[in-house]
C-alpha cells in the first residue's frame, strides 16, 4: 500500500497540535506551521493568513476554553482529521472537527474549524473579536452588535 494513501485512525496522539493547545503559547503553535499557514473556520468572517496571525488566534483560542478534549483522529496522506468537545469561557458546550494539511517539509499548511452548535460558535466568534483586538486586524470574527 502507498503510504500516501493509507488511512491510520483511532486515538489521538499527542503532536505539535495538541501540544500547542496545552501550552497554550503562541510560539508553541508556530513552530508547527508553515509561513504562509491559512486558518478557516466557522467562526471567522474571513480566513486568517500567514503564520504569526494564525498563532495569535490559535493562541487565544486556546485560552479560551475551560476544557479541552480531542476525541478522535484519523490521517490520510496530508491531512489529519481530529474530532473535538471543549467547553467555552462561559460554560458553553461545543464540538467540532479539525482538519490539518500538511505540506511536503510535514509543516501545517492549511487549517480548516467546524464548530457546532451555531450558538456556540457565535458566543466564541464574538469572544476571539474581544480577545484578538489590538493584536489581528479586525473583520476575521464577529463583531458584537
Amino acid at each position: 500500500m502507498n503510504p500516501t494513501n493509507s488511512i491510520k485512525t483511532g486515538e489521538v496522539a499527542e503532536e505539535s497540535w495538541t501540544g500547542a493547545f496545552a501550552a497554550k503559547s503562541e510560539e508553541a503553535f508556530g513552530e508547527a506551521f508553515a509561513h504562509d499557514v491559512v486558518l478557516e473556520a466557522a467562526a471567522l468572517l474571513v480566513p486568517v493568513k500567514g503564520r504569526s496571525d494564525v498563532q495569535t488566534v490559535m493562541s487565544a483560542a486556546s485560552n479560551y476554553y475551560k476544557a479541552l478534549r480531542f476525541t478522535h483522529e484519523a490521517t490520510n496522506g496530508p491531512r489529519t482529521y481530529v474530532e473535538w468537545a471543549a467547553t467555552g469561557a462561559s460554560g458553553v458546550e461545543f464540538s467540532g472537527v479539525t482538519v490539518l494539511t500538511r505540506n511536503e517539509e510535514g509543516l501545517i499548511q492549511h487549517i480548516s474549524i467546524s464548530h457546532r452548535p451555531l450558538a456556540a460558535i457565535l458566543e466564541f466568534s464574538g469572544e476571539m473579536n474581544r480577545r484578538t483586538q489590538g493584536k489581528l486586524e479586525s473583520g476575521h470574527f464577529r463583531a458584537d452588535d
